[in-house]
This record gives C-alpha cells, structure tokens and sequence, in this order.
C-alpha cells in the first residue's frame, strides 16, 4: 500500500464499547469532532445514566409528556414503528425487562416468573404516546420506559458518516462496536473494499468464521455471545423476547445485516433474529436493499442474497448452507 492509502487509526471509549475511527490522513481534529459528536448523541439518548433525554420521558411516565428535541423524537417515532410491527421482537418499551435482568451488566440470575409477566405489562409500545406537533412523549403507565440501545449505535454510526460526507472525506470506517459503518473503500488495495471480521460465537477475541467484504455499506452484527450468564449449563442472552420476557431461543448463534444505513442493520438484526432462518429469507427476498447472514447452532452459514457483500469463510469447522 502506498503513503497514500496509509490507514489512520483513532479509539476511545464511548456507549460503553471500544470505538474505533479508521481515516487515510492524519487528521486529529476530524477524529476529535467525531468523537465529540457521539458523545453529544449518547448523552441524548442513553439510559444508562440518569439524566438524558430520554431518561426524562421515562422518569415522567405515567405523570406527564415529556418535550424532547427533532432527533430524539424522530428516533423514537421510528422505533415505535417497528415496534408495532405485527410479531415484531423489536420493542422500544422493553426496558423495564432489560433493566429487570440487567444481561451484561452484572446480572446473573432468571427473574422470578410473576415478575416476569408482571413487566411485560409494562411493555406495550402502543402505551408510548407520540404528538408530532408538541415534540411530545408520553409513556402511560408509572414504570414504563423506553429503551432505545436497540437502535442508537445505529444512528450515531450514521450521524457520523453524514458528519465524515460533509467534511469532504471519501474513505473511511466507522466501528461502535457491532455497528461498523464504512464510506467508499480501501484506496490502494485489492479488490478495495473493507474487510469486516465475523466472529467466532463464544471463541476468542480475534477468533474469526470469516471475513464480510463490502464498499460504503454498513454491517452490525448481534449475538448471543455478546453479553449473557449461564446457570447450570443453560445460558440466558441479552436478546430478549418481548412476547415472552426471556431470550429468545431459536437456531441461532448471530445475524448480521448489511445495508446502507446502519439504522436499518439495528433494526432488521433484531427483527430477523425473531423470526429465523427460513422466516427471515423469505421476509428479505422483497427486502433487496437489506441482506443478511446467519450463523447456526449446527456451525451453518447462511446469507439471503449477497449483492451487496462477498464473504471468505476462515474456520472450516462451519460451512456454507
């Protein structure tokens, strides 16, 4: 590679992951402004402290609506779109089952299962009242709250490729850990586009099923590696069923989307993951601008229609379907 397709690298730690900026100039100003971006949108958006502006709806709920900025409401408004999808698993008002088992954060134990159908009351997304005019969020039950960390590192990633866009920039890559968003590809490289890793389920960190290559497309990948606890062999992940209050638990290991916006990644990882392999390729077959690859208990990889991305399987303990 050339001086001029040297690859820059800048991290931090933000929304709790890894983030990495990776640029093909030397520029600490860009990386700067873009890390100071995403923290100015998790600081909107996080439940994870207490004040945010969407903590603010849920410390109101069942008293009063909450006024929130253009962003947030729209952001809202879109999850609650899918939400309310029919057999959707993407619900925007999960959180108090979410905060109940507190997967990834400490929590180690199955919740008693009264409480259990005790918070799925209190996560009807049709109960998350939306006045476009006022900008207003109404939660209608006292203990109800949206969570939206379904949905937010998809939209910084692409707040930041849109920030990238303006500034001219042509390459670059975008990692808020499972959410990977790329612009154009790899100058002075064969065949030019980004290679993505896809990880091992349950492996080590570097441990890789094979690589996603793509150009100026984003790939987010969920699993049930990622955060979960086990107890007497059985293992409780972070991927919750809103139908039923406990993880779902179907064939599979992970689902990654590739789409031009990581938004979309965010939200068809989850809705895929609900319905399944066969379910999901016939759901995507109307779907061209989304596709997907799914990796099978049974250490089988499927993808729905690969346009948008060429793989290279790696780890020939798993095959391709």
């Amino acid at each position: 590679m050339s001086a001029e397709g040297r690859v820059y690298g800048y991290s931090a730690v933000l929304m709790g992951s890894p983030i990495l900026l990776k640029l093909f100039e030397h520029n600490e100003g860009r990386a700067m402004r873009v890390f100071r971006l995403i923290k100015q949108l998790e600081t909107l958006l996080t439940v994870n402290r207490p004040h945010s502006e969407v903590m603010a709806i849920n410390h109101a709920a069942g008293d009063h609506p909450v006024v929130v900025s253009q962003p947030v409401f729209n952001l809202i408004a879109r999850a609650k779109e899918v939400s309310m999808m029919p057999g959707s698993c993407f619900n925007l008002a999960i959180g108090p089952l979410v905060k109940r088992w507190r997967i990834g954060f400490n929590g180690d134990s199955v919740p008693p299962a009264k409480e259990i159908l005790a918070l799925r009351a209190l996560t009807q997304p049709q109960q998350v009242i939306l006045d476009p005019q006022l900008r207003s969020v109404f939660l209608e039950k006292r203990g109800m709250e949206i969570d939206l960390g379904a949905i937010a590192k998809g939209y910084i990633a692409d707040r930041v490729r849109d920030l990238l866009r303006q500034e001219g920039v042509e390459n670059a890559l975008i990692n808020l850990g499972g959410n990977v968003q790329t612009l154009g590809g790899t100058p002075d490289s064969s065949p030019g586009s980004w290679g993505i890793g896809l990880k091992k389920p349950f492996g080590a960190p570097d441990e890789l099923i094979g690589v996603i290559n793509v150009t100026g497309k984003s790939v987010v990948t969920s699993g049930v590696y990622e955060r979960y606890f086990e107890i007497q062999g059985q293992r409780y992940h972070h991927i919750l069923d809103p139908h039923t209050g406990y993880p779902l638990d179907n064939e599979l290991l992970s689902v990654t989307v590739i789409s031009d916006d990581s938004i979309d990644g965010d939200i068809f990882t989850t809705l895929l993951y609900g319905m399944g392999v066969e379910k999901s390729l016939a759901y995507l077959a109307d779907i061209p601008a989304i596709e997907a690859l799914f990796v099978t208990r049974d250490r089988q990889v499927v993808f729905s229609s690969p346009r948008q991305f060429s793989f290279t399987l790696r780890d020939d303990s798993y095959h391709l379907a």
